[in-house]
């Protein structure tokens, strides 16, 4: 029976992915975004250790809940990382009835057949598109999410694309356009969602000490980030 680290959940998740979900944050991250508001997350070594029957035993629960659209979303940190745990977690939902979705950075190790066979929706959070602006964003390669989102489009699953909007680094016209350029010829794309930067976790650097790059950066406007979000929704995806 695999186990994984749990770093919290929410029993009932109304934005990540369709209907109510309850929600795994996964512990452990690879990326170092500039704008992460869970560094808490970010070790693999900490977080619950729940095994799949716990987890299962939780679902059941909460499943009159779901409906018909509703299920299970992981996300995290970068549930990739548990690729195992969360591969045999996902088939015990399929074989409960339970949809599963899995938002993710595409930061993972490889190796995606099995658990995508298992996987209903795909949330993937495109940090940038640009090779030498992800890397300055993410401290990551834009190879390995780039490897991840081409077999999510092999197996067609249906996807949600987020992309979070911060101030000087990702709010300029120029860079919309080119984010729509770039999303374009991905397949399956039901949505795209554009999140605003906002500082709720700047504190826990603080706490944690690490340091924080982007202190001076204000919150984003919302108000900008709906005018944004018009103009990727104008724009010709079909």
């Amino acid at each position: 029976m695999q186990k994984g680290k749990i770093h919290s959940v929410e029993s009932m998740g109304l934005v990540d992915g369709p209907g109510i979900r309850t929600v795994l944050f996964f512990q452990g991250c690879k990326l170092r975004c500039r704008y992460c508001h869970n560094p808490d997350t970010w070790n693999v070594e900490g977080g619950k250790e729940m095994c799949v029957d716990e987890v299962m035993q939780m679902l059941r629960r909460y499943k009159p809940y779901y409906g018909t659209q509703g299920g299970v979303t992981c996300s995290g940190g970068e549930p990739l990382l548990q690729i195992d745990f969360l591969t045999e977690l996902f088939r015990a939902c399929k074989q409960e009835g339970i949809s599963t979705c899995l938002d993710t950075a595409g930061y993972g190790n490889g190796m995606y057949d099995t658990l995508l066979q298992y996987t209903d929706f795909v949330i993937l959070d495109i940090k940038h598109y640009d090779t030498t602006e992800y890397h300055h964003l993410t401290g990551g390669e834009i190879s390995i999410p780039e490897t991840f989102l081409r077999e999510v489009q092999k197996k067609e699953i249906p996807l949600w694309i987020r992309h979070v909007v911060v101030p000087y680094l990702t709010d300029s016209m120029a860079h919309i356009q080119k984010l729509g350029a770039y999303i374009k010829p991905i397949k399956n794309v039901q949505k795209i969602e554009l999140l605003p930067y906002h500082t709720l976790g700047v504190e826990k650097y603080h706490v944690m000490g690490i340091p924080y790059t982007l202190e001076q950066i204000p919150s984003m406007a919302k108000e900008t980030v709906a005018q944004l979000q018009l103009v990727i929704d104008n724009m010709n995806f079909a």
